[in-house]
């Protein structure tokens, strides 16, 4: 190879990873957002759970909002949980893309 195919080989593979670090930190920027998002989220419920189970009635009341209680965390625990899940493997393939485009074939 000569001095100019390596100079531009050398330039390509530094813009892709300059483009990859770029790409990942605004992923993993989102992703940190979406952690603390849920962590409110899921405070504002737990506060809202011990306000309504310290408000029932009866003992059959309270075991009946309890089940609701766990399942409603159930559902949203799973979903949360795609949620992040999808950001971070769209994290890491934002981060791959740029890499993989420059790479020579």
């Amino acid at each position: 190879m000569s001095e100019p195919d390596l100079e531009q080989i050398a330039k390509t593979g530094t813009e892709a990873l300059t483009e990859s670090r770029r790409a990942f930190s605004a992923a993993f920027e989102e992703l940190t957002k979406a952690y603390q998002e849920l962590a409110t989220k899921n405070a504002k419920n737990l506060t809202a759970a011990i306000q309504a189970l310290s408000a029932a009635k009866s003992l059959a009341e309270f075991f009946e909002l309890q089940q609701k209680l766990i399942k409603d965390g159930v559902e949203a625990a799973v979903s949360d949980s795609q949620h992040i899940a999808q950001l971070t493997a769209a994290a890491f393939t934002a981060a791959c893309e740029p890499v993989q485009k420059a790479a020579p074939s």
